[in-house]
This record gives C-alpha cells, structure tokens and sequence, in this order.
C-alpha cells in the first residue's frame, strides 16, 4: 500500500515536520510505501522531502494531510480520490494576533475557514490532543480520532558538549526554561509577571529563558520588553536567544531547574515532551491540551493565580523530594509517546481505512 503524507512547509526543528518524517519512517518499518510532499523544503531537507508539485503526491492509497495553516493543499486533498486522512495541529484563534498583527489574525481566520471546507470531504479526521479532536467535532468532522505527534526526544538527550555555553549557564542563577516562538497566546508576559512575584516571596536568584523566534509578532515581543521596564527587572535575568541548533537546545533542557508553560493555546505543545525526556520538572497552566498532553504528569495549576504559581516554582525547584516524585510521573507519561504506542495506533488506523 501507498501511504503519503502532505505538510505545507518542512522545516527541521518545527514540530509537525519533523512528526511526519518520523511517522513516515514507521508507516515504511510496516512494510509500505510512503513519502513525504512539502510546498516548502528547507534546503538540508531536498534529499528527504518530495516537492509537492511531483505528480506522485496524488498517487497514495491513504493520503495523511497535515493541516496547521491555509495552503492549496486543502483544495488538493478533498478532490482526492483515493482515502484521506486529516492530521489537525491546530490553528491559533485569530483573537490572540488582533491587537498585534493583522496579517497574522487575517491568516490564523483564514485557517479555520480553510479547515472547515474539508467537513465531509475526509475519511478520518485526527486530532493530535483530544483537544484537537473535540474541535473537529464540533466542526463537523467525523469520525474523529486522536493520534499524537511522533517525537524523536533524542535531539533533547543526547549527550553533548559546549563548554562556552554551559559556564554561562551554571552559575549562582537558577534557569527558568520556555521553549517555542513568541506569540500572543504562549502569555510570555505571565513568565515577566510570574518572575516578579518570584522575585518577591521566593529567591532572587533566578533567569528566565526563553528559546524560539523573537520576530514572529514584533508588536508582542515589544510589549513584552515594555513591561520588564515597568516592573524594573533585570535585563540579564532574561534571555531570548532566537533559534538554536539543537545541540544548544539540549544543553539549555539540562540546565533548566524547571520547563514554564503559562500558554492559554496549545494544541500539543512538545516542548513538554522534551522537557519530560530531560528530567526537567515541568510547570504547566492547565489550558487547552495542555492537560492531554501532559496526562496528569508534571504539577498543574488552574486559575491562573501568579502568586500561587510562584510558590509551586520555589517548591519545584528547591525540594528535592518533591522534584523527584514528578520527574518519576513524568517518565512514565513519557512512555506513551514512545514508538511502539505510536506504531500501535499507526497499524490501527491503517487497518481500519484499508
């Protein structure tokens, strides 16, 4: 059997990518064909991404389309004759990009638009959370499914060496991680407000930082620095290091005292995997699938008390007992993403529209 997945752009290091190469992978350990078609391709990608304009792109018997944005692929994939199935990242709701940027809140509306032409028009739809899911439901999608994104955690856990940046890092601060772009709905200013309150009732020896592109919604990145002026913080206590390769992404993940999510949009968010693939505490605002994702792992607060929060950060971080007992959850949530889960439900869905 053919098995082809569709992704708008292949990037390495963007999450949904790199997912469809690895399900690729298994789809072929399960003795089928099966390739991978991008609009875009990075470069050091052409070797292992097809170009979406070959003509074998339309020739799967399953057709796997990852939707995360609007692209003329959705078109493509409903006029599809052979069985099609939707993998939903999700779309960030538009309301989040309005006072930023209007060309991303036109983008993130048109998503959802696009999504909605598909309704009737799949076999399967999945959602990569049971957040996700719910959205297709209620869009109109059936029958729906969730399966989650396939991770390579190595890229966090392999060992490796920069002395340069690890003297930087291991010092008298403690560090604070985030990893992901800054946007609107990741609440990077409930990480500035949450370091205040840190800084008050619990230690002052701290660094928050923060690894992902800085330059997606300027308006926001710019609020953001506004408000460290307000509150007086420290320049030097916060770090926005851009993109990094991910030799320097794993030595961040290991000298991280505690991962911080404060999103109030997440799809999936993986960071939260590779910050359970690190033994990194993870500290999580229980919002949209964060939950799914973290499955009872890690410590989870909701409302969004601040104050509360940074007690649960001291606590994450200086009692060791406590550190324990969730780095052990935390790898045992981490075994259901490992490949045999992933591999399990791939067969399944295979079996089920075959």
């Amino acid at each position: 059997m053919i098995i082809n997945q569709w992704v708008p752009a292949a990037h390495r290091g963007d999450a949904v990518g790199d997912s469809a190469r690895r399900v690729r992978d298994l789809v072929r350990a399960l003795g089928h064909q099966s390739e991978l078609y991008a609009l875009t391709i990075d470069d050091d990608l052409k070797h292992d991404v097809r170009p979406f304009s070959d003509p074998a792109a339309r020739r799967g018997d399953l057709t796997i389309f990852h939707f995360a944005l609007p692209s003329p692929m959705t078109s493509a994939f409903a006029s599809l004759s052979g069985g099609r199935i939707l993998q939903y990242h999700n779309v960030t709701p538009a309301a989040f990009f309005a006072p930023y940027d209007p060309a991303l809140f036109r983008l993130a509306a048109l998503g959802r638009e696009d999504l909605s032409t598909l309704v009737g028009h799949v076999e399967l739809a999945l959602g990569d959370s049971d957040f996700n899911r719910r959205e297709l439901e209620t869009l109109g999608f059936e029958p729906t499914g969730v399966f989650p994104i396939a991770i390579d955690t190595s890229r966090v856990t392999n060992p490796v060496a920069r002395p340069a940046l690890e003297r930087l890092l291991d010092d008298e601060l403690v560090n604070f991680l985030f990893v992901g772009r800054i946007a609107p709905n990741k609440k990077i200013e409930d990480h500035i407000r949450l370091a205040e309150h840190y800084k008050r009732y619990v230690d002052a020896y701290y660094r928050f930082i923060f690894v992902g592109r800085y330059d997606v919604v300027p308006g926001y990145y710019a609020t953001i620095r506004a408000l460290m002026s307000e509150f007086r913080l420290l320049n030097d206590r916060f770090v926005f290091t851009g993109p990094v390769p991910d030799e320097e992404l794993a030595v961040y993940y290991r000298h991280a005292a505690v991962y911080i999510s404060l999103s109030e949009h997440e799809g999936f968010c993986v960071p939260l995997l590779e910050a359970m693939a690190a033994d990194v505490p993870v500290l999580a605002y229980a919002a949209a699938a964060v939950p799914d994702t973290l499955g009872g792992a890690g410590v989870q607060f909701a409302p969004k008390n601040l104050e509360y929060a940074a007690e649960l950060l001291g606590t994450l971080t200086f009692d060791d007992d406590v550190r324990a007992q969730v780095i052990a959850g935390q790898r045992r949530r981490l075994a259901d993403f490992g490949d045999a889960r992933i591999t399990r439900d791939l067969a399944n869905v295979i079996h089920q529209l075959s």
